[in-house]
């Protein structure tokens, strides 16, 4: 790979994880000269990524104000996670069907790593929320890795994608009444105990309910209040 495309993926891999952690909010406005100072890489580099992430959903452009970070709204929160739940059950029905004995125990050991991550403590503390995604990505993954379609993974890891942007903002506000915090770990357990099981209408049922829970409580953080 030549420097150029090195510093292409460098601004890229930068620009989608602050998008996908927090770091740069919804709706936040993305100055090709601020980034440069952010990330010390070049403008060329900074405006490939930002094309790259606007044609992946992440970013939107403006005629004549430039890129923003894409808005978290109700409307579309509520079709990104009926989507999700339509694909997640087509994955899930098929991996429990194909999945052998080693797609299991990557999904025990998702579990295990899963439920010993802590917690942010509050929403400044994005390094805890950052390293408990990735093990939560890494948990939901594992049960549809055998699915066995390329295609079909590939639409569940976009919708994964932007599904972790509304997540985020529950998981850094998961001490706020709104987020309706639960036994999430519970919640993974009898998902995975349905998946190995192989008992695949309970998965998906167990799976539905999960994700809609998770999308009832960051609508609610969406929904403005009466002051």
């Amino acid at each position: 790979m030549s420097t150029t495309e090195n510093a292409q993926a460098s601004a890229y891999d930068l620009l989608r994880h602050e998008i996908l952690h927090g770091d740069l909010l919804p709706g936040e406005r993305l100055r090709a000269a601020d980034l440069r100072e952010r990330y010390n890489l070049g403008l060329t580099p900074i405006r490939e990524a930002l094309m790259r992430l606007s044609s992946e959903g992440m970013v939107t452009n403006e005629v004549n104000r430039g890129a923003r970070v894409r808005e978290a709204t109700l409307d579309e929160l509520r079709d990104l996670m009926q989507t999700r739940r339509e694909i997640e059950e087509l994955c899930l029905t098929k991996a429990i069907k194909l999945g052998d004995a080693e797609w299991e125990g990557e999904i025990v050991r998702a579990m295990h790593l899963l439920a010993r991550a802590p917690l942010p403590e509050s929403p400044d503390d994005r390094e805890t929320a950052a390293a408990w995604e990735r093990l939560h990505r890494k948990f939901h993954y594992a049960l549809v890795a055998a699915a066995g379609s390329t295609w079909l993974l590939q639409i569940w890891r976009e919708l994964a994608d932007h599904s972790e942007r509304y997540r985020k903002l529950r998981l850094l506000n998961y001490r706020n009444l709104a987020a309706d915090v639960r036994d999430v770990n519970a919640e993974h357990r009898q998902i995975m105990d349905a998946v190995l099981n192989r008992d695949a209408t309970h998965a998906v049922a167990l799976m539905n309910t999960h994700l809609r829970k998770t999308e009832d409580a960051v609508a609610r953080l969406l929904t403005p209040t009466d002051s």
